[in-house]
């Protein structure tokens, strides 16, 4: 079992290194062209709309005809020109904006009228997938648990999605952020956004073992990591997961620079997050979701980031190395959030580092399913109501 640790965290450590290099890669002006010359974008938006008038309802997938068109320059009026100050985030994908829908002769906008749009870094063929992907997969989706695609837009060569605002921001801001960490999340509010998490991910792998994403690629799972920037939190504190594609990097950008690549791998990017099967070998499963969302469940328990844990001693601390904390009660209450201030129900604490250690099994079959997390954690909360 040693062997099988030290080769882990190996691999972990090497494809963090090789991360900048495969951004560099993802971003080589030879991949433009493709990008805006790709013939298939048309066509499978249209094969994604074409699947005729269903009734869509909570819980289920439908055509993607209902999602609105912007124009450029519609959301740029919207975000004030993409001004700083409009700003929610950025990853390698592009940056996040706030925007308003209402009136501009008004001074009165509702929450109803804001909106979030992510508008793309139009450089590479990993942008315009994971773009492509996300208008024909989210678009199709309806549910309480799961952000909401309002529409997109493509206009020369910029790529944009615009979604429902999410007053709260992520569940990352507010657990780690410096600027909230003084106003922790209580105990019951933690267990509610982890409720939401866990449904809004069953539902997705339900549809994905119906067979309704018709995935052409040998992958099943949704995420690369599943980890707390994935869970957005509207103003009651509903959430509402995102981040997920079905977009694949037709070939290792790392290959055209002649950057040697680990042996047996061949996947964009590991964290802390990650489950020891996908850094293995480079494939996505849906029980690797599920090793994701114990990291969170245990990052909620402690209200430290993974790879964080035992700050004190200077060194970072791997979930297998803390395994043993979470299996004792006695333990589990010394890693518990401090912020929390002892304010807890234990029982209830302990009956989800089990579940976390559930999740978080080495061997993936051996994990539960979304379901049965979202079921357990519905249990627990209703045992706390009584």
């Amino acid at each position: 079992m040693g062997v099988v640790y030290d080769n882990w965290e190996r691999l972990v450590d090497a494809t963090l290194r090789r991360e900048e290099l495969r951004r560099i890669a993802l971003r080589t002006p030879s991949n433009v062209s493709s990008v805006s010359a790709s013939p298939s974008f048309n066509a499978s938006v249209s094969e994604g709309a074409s699947g005729g008038e269903e009734t869509r309802t909570e819980g289920e997938t439908s055509a993607c005809n209902d999602l609105r068109i912007f124009s450029f320059s519609e959301l740029k009026l919207a975000t004030n020109n993409f001004a700083p100050r409009t700003q929610l985030g950025c990853n390698e994908l592009g940056m996040l904006h706030r925007g308003s829908l209402c009136d501009k002769a008004s001074s009165i906008c509702t929450n109803e009228s804001l909106i979030a749009v992510r508008r793309f870094h139009s450089e590479s063929v990993q942008e315009f997938h994971e773009w492509q992907s996300e208008v024909n997969l989210i678009g199709r989706l309806s549910h309480p648990n799961i952000i909401k695609l309002l529409g997109y837009c493509r206009e020369d060569n910029e790529l944009l999605l615009v979604y429902d605002y999410l007053q709260q921001g992520s569940l990352e801001k507010l657990l780690f952020e410096r600027d909230y960490t003084n106003h922790p999340l209580p105990w019951d509010r933690r267990l509610k956004i982890l409720i939401g998490a866990a449904r809004g991910l069953a539902f997705l792998h339900a549809s994905e073992r119906q067979g309704l994403f018709n995935q052409k690629e040998e992958r099943e799972g949704f995420y690369e990591y599943f980890d707390t920037s994935d869970i957005l939190l509207d103003h009651s504190y509903n959430a509402k997961i995102s981040g997920f594609s079905l977009a694949t990097i037709p070939e290792d950008p790392l290959l055209q620079l002649g950057v040697e690549v680990y042996p047996g791998t061949d996947w964009p990017r590991c964290s802390s997050h990650s489950a020891p099967e996908y850094v293995m070998t480079g494939n996505l499963y849906l029980e690797g979701d599920v090793y994701g969302f114990g990291i969170v469940m245990v990052e909620m328990l402690t209200g430290l980031r993974a790879g964080y844990w035992a700050l004190q001693s200077g060194q970072f601390v791997r979930v297998d190395r803390i395994k043993h904390d979470l299996a004792t009660r006695r333990r589990l209450d010394k890693i518990m959030d401090s912020r929390l201030e002892g304010k807890y129900p234990a029982k209830a604490a302990t009956r989800v580092s089990e579940l976390a250690l559930r999740c978080l099994e080495m061997q993936p079959k051996r994990r539960p399913s979304m379901q049965e997390v979202a079921e357990v954690l519905e249990l627990i909360e209703s045992a706390d109501r009584n």
